[in-house]
């Protein structure tokens, strides 16, 4: 493996525990454990997985009305997001395409935002020349862990008792380990569980504290991917992009409503000309969707799309076999005439044309803890 890779602060933990290295998003991460990924996958599901998520990008904006400048660079409602909660966004631009997804803390007196690992270095930039002088960005030096599963909440029970009164998407900072904790109720395998960001020489010991509890195994790249792919979780640069709008991406949701036309803050985020129009009328001509496929055959991204006629009518954008369900899910775009429930569409598999079957998201029902 490349030497120019960066390392985790975990990386020793991940060498010791015999995990399999690959690159990613210039970083050297763990895909894989003794395990293996559908039994990590399972294990998840059924108690808890911690997973390595330190190359995400986190950032401090801070100066006044920090929540008033962050909406020039985002459709999200950040102004009515109350002090400890925490929202998912969109950094849009201005042909209405997606930069990034992230999500944005409201701590009271600055935003937290975690962004994705290979759009770190743009979003930074982004927010330094779209914020004014007043706004400061700073690029934290943390470590960032995802206990992910039902019995996620009886670890931290252990850790930091105070930490289980949060509700999903809530956040707070805590004492635990004579170390600091910044702690979300929240992650991307669908399953109720905890985001955790802790300082570099804490990291470590956190992370060996965890791994020796019974429920916790260690978790890949390869188990979060079909994890978030069955809880119908976008990943940017597959499933979003730049060419792509919120509407297409079936993210509507993400648009705050004071933000959309009538609303009492309308437009005034990059791309508003575009976004809000199709929201309005509902006119996409494409649309992403979810698939289940009807045999074991993987469907995976890239594969081409056809319809009954054999017209070419999407791609899938991210595909995997989905070890909850024992069948092929994916998501793709397809044209919009296309996108109702039950339609069957056809992918192409080294020649052969598979069925599957347009289905709703997720494809295993959430299990956030909701209060």
């Amino acid at each position: 493996m490349s030497d120019d890779l960066h390392h985790t602060p975990l990386h020793d933990v991940h060498v010791s525990r015999g995990a399999k290295m690959v690159p990613f998003a210039g970083y050297s991460m763990p895909v894989q454990y003794a395990l293996g990924v559908k039994k990590e996958h399972e294990h998840t599901r059924h108690a808890c997985g911690l997973f390595d998520v330190s190359h995400m990008g986190q950032l401090i904006v801070s100066g006044p009305s920090p929540a008033r400048a962050i909406e020039t660079l985002v459709p999200a409602d950040i102004i009515g997001l109350p002090a400890g909660m925490q929202r998912y966004a969109l950094f849009t631009g201005h042909e209405g395409g997606l930069l990034d997804d992230l999500m944005i803390v409201n701590r009271g007196e600055d935003l937290y935002l975690v962004v994705n690992a290979a759009c770190k270095d743009q979003d930074v930039a982004h927010l330094r020349t779209g914020l004014d002088a007043e706004h400061q960005v700073e690029v934290l030096d943390r470590a960032l862990l995802a206990l992910q599963g039902p019995q996620a909440k009886d670890v931290m029970a252990r850790l930091c008792p105070e930490a289980c009164d949060l509700v999903f998407m809530h956040h707070g900072q805590f004492e635990a380990l004579d170390t600091q904790l910044w702690i979300s109720r929240s992650g991307y395998t669908g399953e109720d569980g905890f985001e955790i960001s802790v300082s570099v020489n804490a990291a470590e010991r956190l992370a060996t504290w965890l791994l020796e509890q019974p429920e916790v195994e260690p978790i890949g790249l390869g188990a979060r991917d079909s994890l978030r792919l069955e809880a119908g979780l976008c990943l940017y640069g597959h499933d979003l992009d730049t060419r792509t709008t919120p509407a297409e991406a079936s993210l509507i949701w993400a648009v705050g409503k004071p933000r959309r036309i009538g609303g009492e803050r309308e437009g005034g985020f990059p791309g508003a000309d575009v976004i809000l129009p199709q929201i309005d009328t509902k006119q996409i001509t494409r649309k992403r969707v979810g698939l289940l496929g009807e045999g074991r055959a993987p469907v995976r991204e890239g594969t081409s799309l056809y319809d009954a006629t054999d017209r070419h009518v999407g791609q899938v954008t991210s595909g995997s076999f989905g070890p909850t369900l024992s069948k092929p899910v994916a998501m793709a775009y397809v044209d919009i005439e296309l996108a109702a429930v039950d339609t069957t569409l056809y992918a192409d598999v080294r020649g052969k044309r598979l069925p599957m079957k347009v289905a709703r998201m997720p494809f295993v029902p959430a299990n956030y803890y909701r209060g």
